[in-house]
């Protein structure tokens, strides 16, 4: 610190200086170090001196310093000549100004948001930076008021933007715009679809690109939207310049995962990257066409991938290996070939991520194509005796105690676990030692001989594998024949966690030591989803210039903290689930509210988040009248509303209702905001004393028997189903008419139910005529649920479904029955 303020103090002295390229060096060091408020004084006189200087050089830098080094008090004596700086002729001291009120929007809001008029002349100005930066910032400035976001947009629409990089600005934010309208209008078009389609026929090669890809990540887009967007890359795709043919197969990669036959036209093009000098390209291209290619050119191009795998980083082998696993998925006739290719690849070298997605891949393939398993768990057996990553070793002899005991010859692989024990560490020997134990409780002919193997184990080194070895023997050496403790100790072999794993880690972290015992029932049932690149990618939000701001935190553990915190619901007991938000205004009105919906054993709790998008108001005493009267079964008990409503500054209102115990009640709920508004000073920032009454009208809310399961999955799913009370299974046949696809009636029965989908069978083939989904979850009064659905789709496309449920409690089957039925 001592020696920085040296620095500072024998830089000052620099400004006597009249070298250009040393006084540049003056500015961007005295930015770097960012002295304190008693240094700032120092160079203060001295950069506003050069921000008024005839050279402009010296006057853009100056304003640079200056607003990253100043505080608010400092910043309002030399506003006016930032608002000067903004609208002056010089494009270099203009841009400088505008990109320094973009930094300055994070910390003095209040300030920046008063050059409105300034920055938007300098939106019309020729130069193509000023044009970019001001845009950006204009656009930062009205990002809240999203009315006034609409009408920007609609006015530059028009042709008013002359800067390619404004241009791609202007895309990005009408993107925005058409996601937050919703899909189309009253009118059946899509808002500013028109925009976009004219983009296609920019001059700048990246406002073409920019809005083909925009195009391509419309939510539901059709194949005549497409279409001319395909058309455009598929031109670029025979361009000389490298980074346009990357671009456009990487944005018709994306298009493939969500419409593969709109990308089929680009197939030939596509071919003849495969042998492009840039590797990258070539795995782009290659991945494509594994996407939209057809069954007869599997082997094809399987042999065009091998040529080139030894050639690309293992991120790049990564993408090509995830392709493959899909395209097995959607051919399972062709899986030999496949699983040969992604067997050659496992045994070559490579990293941890690479390896892992191939081992992923294969065992995708063997639970989704039964003819594959066998070869399958070969392959896995074989990677294991040479495997130097601890992680997949034991994540494969895991894999192999579930799925291994029921293979033809189970005791083919018993060779490659007990090698383990003798020649790997002490966590992949625990491992192998579980794995020898499954197959000794589920084989009984094996018994004997892991019998003997375990009593070796328990000489080992480490205590943990001594342990286990000691504690399986246990219970294999248990030949009382009682159910009851056969099913006890299948459940502990081969039983999962009732909560999620990362639930019960951070619930432990939390836990502190006590009297009273940790208690597993605490831990949330929720599962909280990790997002996937894939789905980054659709409806993917702007960064950067164009980002949104962050959204608040939410989350169960956030959600029972919140509720536990207000005296009139800690009384509801334990929270047994929280929904996603639910939107009850639209995208462009003045007052933004969603609802949470807590449910309790016996409560239901409505939490309302409201957003005043209105810099000139400030609401009161704001609340929700809520009619009950579509919800018999459910009486209000109270609300809490929200004393004050600033602009920008989200809050919450509450409002709980009592239901029968245990009981899955449903019901509509229509809702008003009711709330006293006062007129905002925009100069002063402070409200008029008196206000007025009013109301605004909500949409209606529905509780629905999905909001009594919380889906958590399972692990295992048939040793779950097969630990399950028979006794408790129901099974019945429904028609569930007419449907575009059997996905799309996969997907409503999952909706319908809430229930998480388990080992990917929420994924179904584009072609697929039948189908098995697996579906977990915990149903209100902590049961568990399992269900299996098949679904079978005739020439008519109608689809017909079995569905078998099992539960801890046979009501509870008859209720996923009844909410089947009624859906």
């Amino acid at each position: 610190m001592v020696e920085a303020t040296e620095v500072f103090f024998s830089v000052t002295k620099l400004f006597q200086s009249k070298d250009t390229g040393l006084r540049r060096m003056v500015y961007l060091i005295i930015k770097e170090l960012s002295p304190g408020s008693d240094e700032v004084i120092i160079v203060t006189s001295s950069l506003m001196k050069d921000m008024n200087s005839k050279i402009d050089m010296y006057r853009a830098n100056a304003i640079r310093v200056l607003c990253r080094i100043i505080d608010g008090t400092l910043l309002t004596q030399i506003e006016r000549y930032l608002k000067q700086a903004i609208v002056d002729k010089n494009p270099v001291v203009s841009s400088a100004a505008l990109v320094s009120g973009l930094h300055m929007l994070k910390s003095n809001p209040e300030i920046v948001k008063r050059w409105s008029n300034e920055v938007q002349e300098a939106v019309q100005s020729r130069a193509a930076l000023v044009q970019f930066h001001a845009l950006a910032l204009l656009h930062q400035i009205r990002q809240n008021d999203r009315l006034a976001v609409s009408k920007l947009v609609g006015s530059l629409t028009k042709g008013a933007v002359r800067s390619p990089l404004a241009q791609c600005l202007l895309i990005r934010y009408t993107s925005q715009i058409i996601r937050d309208m919703g899909n189309h209008s009253q009118s059946g078009e899509r808002p500013f679809y028109d925009f976009l389609e004219s983009c296609l026929r920019h001059k700048a090669e990246m406002v073409i690109l920019e809005a083909a890809r925009a195009i391509t990540e419309l939510d539901g887009v059709s194949s005549r939207e497409l279409t001319p967007a395909i058309t455009v890359l598929q031109l670029f795709l025979s361009s000389p310049k490298p980074v346009l043919r990357f671009s456009a197969v990487r944005t018709l990669n994306k298009v493939a995962m969500t419409h593969p036959m709109a990308v089929t036209n680009c197939n030939i093009d596509m071919e003849s990257l495969i042998s492009d000098q840039n590797r990258s390209i070539a795995t782009l291209a290659i991945t494509t066409l594994l996407k939209t290619g057809n069954e007869s050119s599997v082997e094809r191009l399987m042999k065009q991938i091998t040529n080139f795998m030894s050639d690309i980083a293992d991120e790049f082998k990564i993408v090509v290996v995830e392709a493959i696993r899909s395209l097995c998925v959607k051919f399972p006739l062709k899986y030999r070939s496949l699983m040969n290719f992604l067997s050659n690849i496992l045994r070559e070298e490579g990293g941890f991520e690479y390896k892992r997605a191939i081992v992923d891949s294969i065992v995708t393939i063997i639970r989704d194509i039964p003819d594959a398993k066998e070869n399958g768990l070969l392959h896995l057996c074989e990677f294991i005796e040479d495997c130097e990553f601890t992680y997949l070793s034991t994540q494969i002899l895991h894999f192999l105690g579930i799925e291994g005991p029921n293979t033809s010859d189970p005791s083919k692989y018993i060779r490659y676990i007990y090698n383990r024990v003798h020649l790997e560490n002490a966590t992949v020997r625990a491992a192998a030692v579980c794995t020898l134990a499954k197959f000794g409780f589920m084989v009984e002919a094996l018994k004997p001989r892991i019998t003997v193997l375990l009593k070796r184990c328990i000489y080992d080194s480490d205590d943990e594998v001594r342990d286990r070895a000691t504690l399986f023997l246990s219970i294999l050496g248990n030949d009382d024949g009682l159910v009851e403790t056969d099913n006890d100790s299948r459940e502990f072999l081969f039983g999962s966690l009732e909560a999620p794993l990362v639930n019960m880690e951070t619930s432990l972290k939390n836990y502190e030591p006590s009297e009273e015992a940790f208690d597993v029932d605490s831990v949330p049932k929720e599962v909280k989803s990790q997002p996937l690149a894939e789905k980054k990618a659709k409806g993917k939000k702007p960064t950067g210039l164009g980002a949104p701001p962050p959204a608040p935190v939410s989350g169960f553990d956030a959600y029972e903290r919140l509720l536990s915190s207000i005296p009139e619901f800690a009384t509801f007991g334990k929270l047994f689930k929280s929904s996603s938000p639910v939107e009850l205004t639209e995208a462009e009105t003045e007052y933004s509210v969603n609802v949470v919906k807590h449910i309790f054993g016996s409560h239901v709790v409505f939490q309302y988040n409201c957003t005043n998008t209105v810099p000139e108001q400030l609401l009161e005493r704001v609340n929700v009248i809520v009619d009950a009267s579509e919800a018999e079964e459910f009486s209000e008990l109270s609300s809490k509303p929200l004393n004050s409503l600033p602009y920008d500054s989200p809050g919450q209102a509450f409002v709980a209702f009592e239901k029968p115990e245990g009981v899955p009640a449903v019901g509509k709920f229509s809702n008003t905001l009711t709330f006293v508004v006062k007129e905002v000073d925009p100069n002063t920032g402070e409200a008029e004393e008196d206000g007025v009454e009013d109301e605004y009208q909500l949409e209606d809310l529905e509780i629905v028997p999905a909001d009594y399961m919380v889906n958590v999955g399972v692990s295992n799913f048939r040793n779950a189903w097969e630990n399950m009370d028979p006794e408790n299974e129901l099974v019945d046949e429904y028609g569930l008419g007419p449907r575009e696809s059997l996905g799309e009636a996969v997907k409503a029965v999952t909706d319908v139910l809430g229930m998480q989908s388990c080992e990917g069978t929420e994924t179904v083939a584009s072609n697929a005529r039948s189908h098995t989904s697996l579906l977990s979850g915990l149903y209100i009064g902590n049961v568990k649920v399992l269900v299996k659905a098949q679904f079978g789709m005739d020439n008519r496309k109608e689809i017909a479904m079995k569905l078998a449920v099992r539960a801890d409690d046979q009501s509870v089957s008859e209720a996923i029955h009844a909410i089947v039925s009624g859906g």
